[in-house]
């Protein structure tokens, strides 16, 4: 018997596009699944609502929309979001947007996450967007900041999880997305890792998506992942 606090620590992404699919992918998963990422594909289809509707049924969802704007959108942005009873609410990891964030979700159970660098993301692609850190030396800068800060966790590709767990100590919730199982395909993610290494590396939870809602056999693709996790 796999104990729910194991099951929990894979959290599976709908990303998919519309709330009847969402709902059927849910229903299919069953009690095999029972952490949610709810993202911006979904949530701009309706997916609040669905939020508290997963909520509602016992589910832990997680609210992926990565905030970042002027620091009074942002706090009233995030206040709104821990109304709906959801675990986690990610934000971009600039210190003057997790500031605003804290203070939205000040007195809620609602737990930060700031995105350090996009798994999308490399060493070039973060030179073309201007910036004179690579991405390793980035990770490490938002990290500091955002514990300084007083955010509950990061969400950072698997291949900055051992550096960052050692960097911030083992009380700092790590989420990594960017994970496929052996023989999956990368897409379009450039920093992944199996979910068994993942959880060696230090992370709390992963993030699946595709891998799972994709799948000719959804359930089975995530209690494969729950085994690798055990």
């Amino acid at each position: 018997m796999i104990s729910p606090s194991v099951r929990s620590r894979l959290i599976v992404a709908l990303d998919l596009p519309n709330i009847d699919a969402a709902r059927a992918m849910v229903a299919t998963l069953g009690p095999s699944v029972c952490f949610y990422k709810v993202g911006m594909e979904l949530i701009y289809a309706g997916g609040l609502d669905l939020v508290k509707e997963l909520v509602d049924s016992g589910k832990e969802v997680f609210v992926d929309l990565k905030l970042h704007d002027i620091p009074n959108t942002v706090e009233k942005a995030a206040a709104q979001i821990a109304r709906l009873g959801a675990r986690f609410l990610t934000v971009h990891a600039f210190p003057q947007t997790m500031k605003a964030a804290k203070q939205g979700v000040a007195g809620s159970k609602l737990q930060l996450l700031a995105v350090t660098v996009m798994t999308s993301y490399d060493d070039a692609d973060l030179a073309d967007a201007g910036y004179s850190l690579n991405v390793k030396a980035l990770v490490a800068r938002r990290a500091d900041q955002a514990k300084a800060i007083g955010i509950d966790g990061l969400i950072l590709s698997p291949e900055e999880l051992a550096a960052t767990r050692a960097q911030l100590g083992p009380d700092f919730l790590l989420v990594t997305p960017g994970i496929r199982p052996a023989g999956s395909n990368a897409g379009d993610q450039k920093r992944i890792m199996t979910p068994r290494m993942a959880i060696g590396a230090g992370a709390n939870h992963i993030v699946v998506g595709r891998p799972v809602t994709q799948s000719a056999h959804p359930q089975q693709a995530a209690e494969a992942i729950v085994q690798e996790i055990v």
